[in-house]
């Protein structure tokens, strides 16, 4: 049986000649090429596609190996390739332009019983697109317009989806996003990372991401409830997501909706729009690794059960500083213009129970929190919260 090394060289050796039948009789019927970053062809019709559509764009492509390093099975291929693109074919779309391409790249290649079962080829995609004139060469002017240009768009996305974590408390974060800034994502330090409670939208999940990883990484996601705007990121955050057993259906489920809500309490002109905001919002169905109830700790924090606008929402309280981490237990926003105002019930056109939601927010009151905080917009605060709190869960709605 042929040794790894000899398959490789042989299968390199093939494609130097063109001899794309040469080739294919090197691969195992079914296994995968993989272009990392780019595409995957499988074995044996993908590589001879891949291959003569290659040839066809480039008739004076050369491939030189460098160098062969073997261990058991594998077979890394350091190699040069360089030819003109002068057609007739096209390449990856693009029609040909007459430019030299000159590039270097490594695969790692795996063979049994004298057959490749799997290859990963690593090159650089983006050196031949410049090469080839589809981005501007490295170092121009008009990279660096291309390089502002992504800046600004970066900038904007900032606006829009999440800025940069703010210190709230002693190893306690928001970030702000959504559109208006108003979706509250928490990020609280946690054995060398982060503990994040309740999610924002979807369009936040990169931002999200990124304060994780300055932060120590993302260990956890604790969903203060499931509503689309609570848990848009979650699934994109690469961490376990938990949430109170009475959301962990919804949680689940690929709705957006929940089963209580009714849109027709908005305004005329709010109810029509809101079923497409709550679908930009949300992320999607999430799995869920496990439950947690009243009473239990997270990251210093106590859980508290305020049902009412959801069935199983949760806050967090931590006495020390009297911190409370609340979601959508009371609002400081209207739902339908996005302009802050004082603390107020949630909208009845999201609640579960409106007057469990009232009972709730009193039952923050009676923590004698310093600071709540709700999932969007502003806190409340100051010497007299208990009584802005008790007023917001009697004001009419």
């Amino acid at each position: 049986m042929a040794s790894s090394s000899v398959v490789a060289r042989s299968y390199f050796d093939a494609l130097t000649r063109h001899d794309l039948d040469a080739a294919v009789a090197c691969w195992q019927e079914g296994a995968v090429d993989r272009l990392v970053g780019q595409v995957e062809l499988t074995a044996p019709d993908g590589i001879r596609t891949y291959f003569s559509e290659l040839f066809a764009a480039f008739p004076d492509f050369k491939l030189e190996v460098v160098d062969v390093t073997t261990h058991r099975e594998r077979c890394a291929v350091r190699w040069r390739a360089k030819g003109t693109f002068v057609g007739p074919g096209h390449f990856q779309g693009f029609a040909p332009n007459g430019a030299a391409l000159a590039i270097e790249g490594c695969d790692v290649v795996e063979v049994v019983d004298g057959l490749i079962v799997r290859n990963d080829a690593y090159l650089d995609g983006a050196d031949i697109a410049r090469q080839l004139g589809v981005l501007p060469v490295a170092g121009s002017k008009a990279d660096s317009r291309l390089t502002k240009l992504a800046n600004l768009r970066t900038r904007l996305q900032r606006t829009f989806t999440g800025a940069e974590p703010e210190a709230i408390a002693a190893g306690v974060w928001v970030l702000r996003g959504g559109r208006p800034r108003a979706m509250n994502v928490y990020l609280i330090e946690d054995e060398g990372g982060v503990t994040v409670y309740d999610a924002g939208v979807s369009a936040m999940a990169a931002a999200v991401r990124t304060a994780g990883v300055q932060l120590g990484g993302i260990r956890r996601v604790v969903l203060g409830h499931v509503d689309a705007d609570h848990r848009g990121s979650a699934g994109g955050l690469g961490a376990p997501i938990y949430c109170h057993p009475l959301e962990r259906s919804a949680a689940q489920s690929p709705s957006p909706f929940r089963d209580y809500w009714d849109l027709s309490l908005l305004s005329r002109w709010a109810a029509p729009i809101y079923p497409s905001l709550l679908r930009s919002w949300d992320g999607g169905a999430v799995e869920v690794a496990g439950v947690i109830e009243e009473g239990e700790e997270v990251a210093g924090f106590k859980v508290v059960h305020l049902p009412g606008h959801a069935p199983g929402l949760i806050g967090l309280y931590r006495e020390q500083d009297r911190l409370a981490l609340v979601s959508d237990c009371f609002y400081t926003l209207n739902p339908e213009t996005g302009i802050g105002n004082d603390a107020h019930v949630p909208h009845p056109a999201f609640n579960h129970d409106t007057a469990q939601a009232r009972e709730s927010i009193r039952k923050l009151a009676a923590l004698g929190p310093a600071v709540a905080w709700a999932g969007h917009a502003k806190p409340v605060s100051g010497a007299d919260i208990e009584l802005q709190l008790q007023r917001a869960a009697s004001a009419a709605v």
